[in-house]
């Protein structure tokens, strides 16, 4: 199928012009063959596909309230169709490896794996693996020899996890998400703190898988510098989350792209009181932006970038579409040039009020918005 997508306003690497972007098996094209459907963009954007490199949104759709929970393949049906009412293309959803029982178990790793693709957006996997979790360190090993995972992330958040549960709060909530009792979590805690002298070498056997099969590897939350170079040493070559803006600076002195949150930028700031993303990455300290745990943010967190009256059009939309595309080592998409991957979306409103009204994924139209199936010329 074939599309010609006119009127628009399409982004190009100088910025946004009048132009129509033309769509043919699965690509962009240089123009529409004859017979191409034909969509009127008039007053809109025409802007790459998002792509985003950690979303884990899905889990509130595996559970939405502890101990309630979905099987996996009605849950990532449902988040199919929330990555695209947020323009999102290319989602790499963080399924975090841990120790935990329930939602974040390797019993739900397995399921989410195993679960078939629930078609729409190109839908990737960000194996998160939890440093202390050396039972499941087989579980990743084979995962990603077999071409499941797409991206490894190193976390480690067991110590931060042992301090909080001394708050009978905060153990209460980790305890609900896991299913277990408060004093089964106590137990699993100290276990898991328990296996800290393995972790260097479980680190080092996922590096070498993660080499092995290609991957791209990122470190996660670093709170200073000799940290990023340890595992910069490893072959992450992409910092995440980032705690301190000296670990964004010497990731950015060694080429590397930095990401933070896009629920940062909305909201104006961290909301564990870290770095805010928006005064770094108008500085190319932060160069990618993910939806963290929210898909909406994702979508109108450049239009936040763009309202604050820094960054142009083409700088604020790499945030989320080009940056993330080339730190993924995703050569075929990130861009509208002749030949890429025919992921698109079409926005209304400009930066003062944007509004999704369509969205394009590998060159069919995935989605429109209710109310603007005007648009469908003949």
């Amino acid at each position: 199928m074939a599309w010609s997508i006119e009127g628009g306003a399409v982004l190009g690497a100088d910025g946004l012009n009048p132009s129509t972007l033309a769509l043919a098996q699965t690509r962009v094209a240089e123009a529409a063959p004859a017979g191409a459907k034909r969509l009127d963009a008039t007053g809109c954007w025409v802007l790459p596909g998002i792509v985003d490199i950690h979303g884990d949104a899905h889990e509130r759709a595996l559970q939405p309230r502890p101990g309630v929970g979905f099987a996996a393949d009605f849950a990532l049906r449902d988040t199919a169709a929330q990555l695209l009412g947020a323009g999102i293309t290319t989602a790499y959803l963080g399924l975090t490896l841990s120790w935990e029982p329930g939602l974040r178990s390797v019993e739900m790793f397995r399921a989410l794996l195993a679960a078939p693709a629930p078609g729409g957006p190109d839908i990737r996997v960000h194996l998160r693996f939890e440093a202390d979790n050396l039972g499941a360190l087989d579980d990743a090993l084979q995962a990603i020899a077999k071409g499941q995972v797409h991206l490894l992330g190193y976390n480690d958040h067991t110590p931060g996890i042992a301090k909080k549960v001394t708050d009978p709060m905060q153990l209460a909530k980790y305890a609900g998400r896991a299913g277990v009792s408060d004093a089964d979590f106590r137990a699993l805690v100290d276990t898991a703190m328990a296996s800290r002298p393995g972790v260097a070498a479980a680190r080092a056997a996922l590096a070498a898988a993660a080499q092995a099969a290609a991957i791209p590897m990122l470190s996660h939350d670093d709170p200073h510098i000799e940290q990023r170079a340890a595992f910069r040493a490893l072959g992450a070559s992409i910092c995440e989350f980032p705690i301190t803006e000296a670990v964004a600076e010497n990731a950015r002195a060694h080429g590397e792209h930095v990401v933070m949150g896009a629920p940062n930028v909305v909201r104006g700031g961290s909301h564990m009181g870290w770095a805010s993303a928006a005064p770094l990455a108008e500085r190319g300290l932060v160069t990618v932006l993910a939806s963290d745990y929210h898909w909406p943010a994702l979508f109108a967190a450049p239009f936040v970038m763009l309202r604050r009256g820094v960054l142009d059009v083409a700088a604020a939309w790499a945030l989320v579409s080009a940056n993330p595309a080339e730190a993924l080592g995703l050569t075929d998409r990130g861009s509208l040039r002749p030949g890429q991957r025919g992921d698109a979306l079409l926005v209304a409103g400009g930066a003062a009020a944007p509004k999704l009204v369509a969205v394009f994924v590998a060159g069919e139209l995935a989605w429109i918005a209710p109310g603007e199936a005007g648009r469908l010329v003949g």
